[in-house]
């Protein structure tokens, strides 16, 4: 079985990605960070979370801001606690003594060639796991993202959320060599929870219902920000490649962090030309890839899928 460790600021889609990794993977730990809300508010998100599934894994607080710029948070999106709409458990723990960065490396060195590190908020912990210990990149099997977008982004007309926190993170992440998947906008606005899903969920057991209502507000909240008429479980499709590979279509190109001041700041820059000459005067040359980009998804089926793992929780 596959071993993961997801790195997120939960978050409703977060929350999703939690309880399908735990499903289908082996989940070592839990690593927070600052997006969808403070730090402070994702690692209580987290512990309840774990308390609410009882699950006996590690959480490490993480990074409170990005590697350079200003702290932003999504709570236009997802509500005061980061994850409005369902009254969770009071944690049952506390995060350990290890900070995030420090626990991805001991994690990292403990199954070398092993691991997979899913980072479904801010870039920030993995990039700076990076910088402390530059082995990190020989050690990880992996890197699966949700970030980026090779459309339309969220939070700027490019950008997407994640990546535009902190594109310095991103930029580290992207030029890592480690081996990368990315699963963005242009893919999980397709994996959408709808109503009649959450009346499905309210009619199960206390955690369907749990996921019932933390879908009820973001479905809603997603309407009236970005007009959606679904709940986009953005996080959860970054662990497909390793637990239902036939749902996403890839295609193998260069990505590029754009860290330039101004509208296209955050942007993730896909290559998906298919240049057959390398050496015309007046067009740039393709860059080696880098990246396995989501083009296309089953996102019915997806979410079938998905919430299969909510529904029959024990």
């Amino acid at each position: 079985m596959q071993k993961i460790l997801i790195d997120c600021d939960p978050g409703h889609d977060d929350a999703t990605a939690i309880i399908y990794g735990a499903t289908h993977l082996d989940l070592v730990g839990i690593t927070t960070v600052f997006g969808n809300q403070t730090v402070d508010k994702t690692t209580a998100n987290a512990l309840s979370l774990v308390t609410l599934l009882g699950l006996d894994i590690p959480v490490a607080r993480g990074s409170e801001g990005p590697l350079n710029g200003v702290v932003r948070h999504g709570g236009d999106v997802h509500g005061k606690t980061g994850m409005d709409g369902a009254d969770l458990p009071a944690p049952d723990r506390e995060a350990i003594a290890t900070h995030a960065v420090d626990f991805i490396i001991e994690m990292a060195s403990a199954h070398r060639g092993e691991l997979v590190i899913v980072p479904i908020g801010p870039f920030t912990n993995i990039a700076m796991a990076i910088r402390k210990e530059p082995r990190l990149t020989e050690w990880l099997k992996g890197i699966s993202v949700m970030g980026g977008t090779t459309q339309v982004g969220n939070t700027t007309p490019v950008s997407e959320f994640n990546v535009w926190c902190d594109p310095e993170a991103a930029d580290i992440v992207f030029r890592s060599g480690v081996p990368l998947w990315m699963v963005g906008l242009n893919v999980t606005r397709q994996v959408g929870v709808t109503e009649q899903d959450i009346t499905r969920l309210m009619e199960g057991g206390p955690v369907a219902q749990a996921y019932g209502g933390l879908f009820s507000f973001f479905r809603e909240s997603l309407n009236k920000v970005h007009g959606l008429s679904t709940a986009s479980l953005h996080d959860p499709c970054a662990l497909v490649p390793f637990i239902a590979h036939e749902m996403i279509d890839y295609r193998h190109c260069h990505v590029e962090i754009s860290l330039a001041a101004g509208p296209t700041r955050g942007m993730t820059v896909c290559d998906m030309r298919r240049l057959t000459n390398q050496k015309l005067e007046n067009i740039q040359a393709m860059q080696p890839n880098n990246c396995h980009v989501a083009i296309d998804v089953r996102g019915r089926a997806l979410v079938d899928h998905i919430l299969r793992a909510i529904v029959e929780w024990k």
